[in-house]
């Protein structure tokens, strides 16, 4: 009986101690997504702060601007799905 309380014991630190860890690694992988977010959501700020003005501009100076356009929010939308992937693999 004495040898199962032991057992017991040993098995419930170490569960304590996992938990903990987990803990701490799901904590910094939060602070990770949250910094690459944060820069994320500055890039979509500036793209649209260069994308206003020029918006009627890339009519009439063809389609490279747009193209180009295209390509930052495709990379930023990609970005932000790594985002949301890394909260979910963290949770």
């Amino acid at each position: 009986m004495a040898d199962k309380n032991e057992q017991l014991d040993e098995l419930i630190s170490t569960l304590k101690q996992h938990r903990d860890e987990l803990k701490v690694k799901l904590h910094l992988a939060q602070m990770d997504a949250r910094q690459e977010y944060d820069r994320l959501s500055s890039n979509i700020d500036e793209l649209n702060k260069q994308y206003e003005p020029v918006r009627s501009a890339a009519k009439e100076s063809g389609e490279n601007v747009l193209s180009a356009l295209m390509l930052a929010a495709e990379e930023m939308k990609n970005g932000l799905q790594r985002v949301g992937k890394a909260i979910s693999d963290s949770k």
